[in-house]
């Protein structure tokens, strides 16, 4: 079977990333294609016990950036090689919700960690696994700030960690995107998420068909 195909979606809070990998993987399917859809951190039993400590417990309050750069990327690398390479390997196509990018954002930029030393951890984590094509979905700030606060009044009972940190934090993580960009444009492409979830959803689509082969097709 011929190899598959690996996109990630990246953004900033409430960019509308998970209703587009979902949109996207209905669409895909419908043509026949084999698709799995992920997200990070998670994706295996492991990563999903990650994902509670760096974002739901109620244990978390101390962690430091350093903690959190190795532990986002302990749950990488479970999900590389537990799931991703053998799916791509096989011939599916495979929808990430984060990959590395976020990393570069989040704990680089928005941590302000050292980028050299984010960029060495991201390295042990994922190897030679990388994205055929990463969507970079964006909202301004007041947006973001809009819709994380809707999102936390619907989940009373379940604190996201990473959310909690102040504006300063999250403009750093969109000066981050805004780097990564630039350093990849053929790679990764940005896409405006404010527009209505149908144009994003067409956007995207265009952006996804030209560049998939003929894979993970029964």
């Amino acid at each position: 079977m011929s190899k598959g195909f690996f996109i990630t979606f990246e953004g900033n809070e409430g960019c509308g990333k998970s209703t587009q990998v979902e949109l996207l993987a209905r669409r895909l399917r419908a043509l026949g294609h084999r698709v799995r859809v992920l997200r990070e951190p998670g994706g295996t039993a492991i990563g999903e016990e990650i994902r509670h400590t760096l974002k739901h417990s109620k244990n978390n309050h101390a962690m430091t950036a350093e903690a959190e750069l190795l532990l986002m990327n302990a749950s990488r690398a479970q999900l590389v090689r537990e799931i991703i390479r053998p799916a791509v390997a096989d011939g599916e196509i495979v929808l990430c919700d984060r990959f590395y990018d976020s990393t570069t954002a989040y704990q680089g930029y928005g941590r302000q960690l050292d980028l050299e030393m984010v960029k060495s951890v991201i390295d042990v984590a994922v190897g030679d696994t990388r994205p055929n094509l990463t969507l970079l979905l964006t909202v301004p700030q007041e947006i973001s700030e809009f819709r994380r606060a809707v999102r936390q009044s619907t989940l009373p009972f379940m604190r996201d960690r990473m959310e909690e940190a102040d504006r300063k934090f999250f403009e750093r993580v969109a000066k981050g995107y805004e780097a990564i960009v630039t350093a990849e444009p053929n790679r990764i492409r940005a896409l405006d998420g404010s527009a209505s979830t149908e144009t994003v959803c067409e956007k995207i689509w265009e952006i996804v068909q030209p560049a998939l082969p003929k894979v993970g097709r029964w």
